[in-house]
């Protein structure tokens, strides 16, 4: 594997979350405040999604206030504890600018009807488990004579070469 690819593998996180544009979601994010650190939940509209791998961002707007407020937020970033979807939204278009135009209801994606609303995550790399080895005891053994051994310790026996 290429150098870059495997450092930017680490850097991935094992799951993400399925991310489509028109969702209403809620974005908790991690917001460090001199020695302390809070989570800030950020909830609105996915207006687009872009870009691939390490730097996939979502870019999510609301508003606040009477006043347009638009976050782009890292996919595998450390700093989003996590994804909630809280909408299903009906869209037919992969970028949502117009609804930066747009005001009060109007500024809204109609719902799916019908849609579950599920957390849905695609996992990315695979957590390994090592298996614990066990060490086995020198034991002394006799070597019987090969007239005396049946089929299933033969197939046993070539199991364990195909192992090692």
């Amino acid at each position: 594997m290429d150098i870059i690819k495997s450092i930017e593998h680490e850097q991935m996180k094992n799951k993400i979350p399925v991310l489509n544009v028109g969702d209403t979601v809620r974005v908790h994010v991690r917001v460090k405040e001199g020695n302390r650190e809070r989570i800030q939940v950020f909830e609105g509209i996915i207006i687009k999604v872009q870009g691939g791998g390490v730097n996939q961002t979502f870019t999510v707007r609301k508003t606040s206030y009477g006043v347009g407020v638009e976050k782009t937020f890292l996919v595998h970033s450390p700093a989003v504890e996590k994804v909630e979807v809280t909408r299903v939204g009906r869209v037919r278009r992969a970028k949502l600018f117009y609804l930066r135009d747009r005001l009060g209801k109007s500024a809204k994606t109609k719902e799916k009807i019908g849609a579950r609303i599920e957390t849905k995550e695609v996992t990315i790399k695979e957590e390994l488990v090592e298996e614990p080895v066990v060490e086995e005891a020198p034991v002394a053994e006799e070597a019987p004579a090969k007239a005396e051994e049946t089929p299933v310790v033969e197939e046993a026996k070539k199991e364990e070469a195909k192992a090692e």
